[in-house]
């Protein structure tokens, strides 16, 4: 009766030692704005007068784009990804007296983000190009709620679609 206790514990550890050593091979990701203070439209905090990137916004989206290298870039590739210009989904709409500081999401406020991005296999450039990425169906797309609690659901999600097309294939090619 004690080995099925012992044996179940055994292959535990064996599944996340291999999940351990799976991300561990991964690529990394590495993520800078040039002129965050510029941005079209950035920010959570304001009531979309000032132009700019609040410190939340880069910080989930930087996070994110390092998750999505963890899970599609393969060991030895290094991608730097730099944000040139950010215009999240939806608009403030300050007419609305209760609503001032609430993005109204529109057909005709997709998101949108200008960034230029290197990809490296120790250390050999593989691609480079500068890239705007959006999506202006973010709202008719399955699965994507609008009643999500994260703020930059739309944003995640577009970056999500990117990241897989452009380097989906880069774990398989190199490990093959």
């Amino acid at each position: 009766m004690r080995l099925a206790p012992t044996l179940t514990a055994v292959a535990v550890s064996a599944v996340l030692l291999g999940l351990s050593m799976e991300l561990a091979a991964a690529g990394k990701v590495d993520v800078s704005y040039t002129h965050p203070e510029k941005f079209r439209d950035a920010s959570l905090r304001s009531a979309g007068y000032e132009r700019g990137a609040d410190a939340f916004v880069m910080k989930e989206l930087s996070a994110h784009l390092q998750t999505l290298g963890d899970r599609y870039l393969a060991a030895g590739q290094t991608l730097h990804i730099d944000i040139l210009d950010i215009d999240l989904a939806g608009r403030y709409e300050p007419w609305h007296s209760y609503a001032y500081d609430v993005r109204f999401m529109r057909d005709i406020t997709w998101p949108s983000i200008k960034l230029h991005y290197e990809l490296k296999q120790d250390g050999k450039t593989l691609a480079n190009q500068e890239q705007r990425v959006n999506d202006m169906f973010y709202l008719q797309r399955p699965g994507r709620s609008v009643h999500s609690s994260d703020r930059l659901y739309a944003e995640k999600a577009m970056l999500d679609d990117w990241f897989r097309e452009r380097f989906g294939e880069q774990r398989v090619s190199a490990t093959h």
